[in-house]
């Protein structure tokens, strides 16, 4: 009889979640076309994002800090956000990660670390106030990293993403491989320009000194490119 209790009071719950699931994809499928930045420059920004996490497998380890910079197409800063994050599993805190972001749970906590569910409510609440009705492409460097560790943290708390970023996303070393850059670091263009590295010391290494950096070797692309044209023979 408890057996079958169980099976009756699961069976809803999973229904429930299919459901959610359905109207989820139904709700991104039924999206309105809208005009790509090309067509319409003005209606778009960038979300330049960067997390640091308790390691490198997304959906194990987690995130315990982002930064995100909201700029125009042309990389002029609008706002910024930075938060730390309380992960559900801190146990799983990779030695290669504490040696990069110095993440302790207790030192978190301390410094007001969010929950998971209030980190994402914060996220959209950022999202609404500085695009608006804008639509907002995501960059990064290394994007799927981010992008993976974004989805995991949406989703603890039953939301997506896609709410807020177009599925595109940019990538700054794909960026820089396109201009013939085809390095993975951003040592030659950071050099080129001079744009200032963010720090390596592991208590100040942040998904926001992350984040700040991205946007300037992102414009510095940009520079790169416009000099790279102004060599080239105009058609006659």
């Amino acid at each position: 009889m408890k057996r079958l209790w169980v099976i009756l009071f699961v069976i809803p719950l999973f229904a429930q979640e299919t459901e959610k699931e359905d109207s989820f994809i139904q709700k991104m499928e039924d999206k309105a076309p809208i005009p790509h930045p090309n067509e319409a420059p003005d209606q778009w920004l960038l979300a330049h994002i960067d997390v640091e996490t308790t390691g490198l497998l997304p959906g194990h380890h987690e995130m315990i800090d982002v930064g995100i910079v909201m700029t125009t197409l042309e990389g002029d800063i609008l706002d910024s956000l930075f938060l730390r994050i309380q992960p559900a599993n801190p146990e799983r805190l990779s030695p290669g990660a504490k040696a990069v972001n110095a993440f302790d749970a207790d030192h978190w906590q301390k410094m007001g670390a969010l929950q998971q569910s209030v980190a994402v409510d914060s996220i959209i609440a950022f999202h609404k106030r500085t695009a608006g009705e804008k639509h907002v492409l995501m960059v990064a460097y290394n994007s799927h990293f981010d992008a993976a560790f974004m989805d995991h943290l949406f989703r603890s708390a039953n939301k997506t993403w896609r709410d807020l970023y177009y599925y595109f996303i940019l990538d700054i070393p794909s960026m820089a491989w396109g201009l013939g850059i085809q390095e993975l670091t951003s040592n030659w263009i950071r050099d080129r320009y001079q744009v200032a590295d963010e720090p390596h010391i592991a208590e100040e290494h942040t998904g926001i000194t992350g984040a700040m950096v991205n946007v300037r070797i992102y414009k510095a692309l940009l520079q790169y490119r416009q000099d790279i044209m102004s060599n080239v023979p105009s058609k006659k």
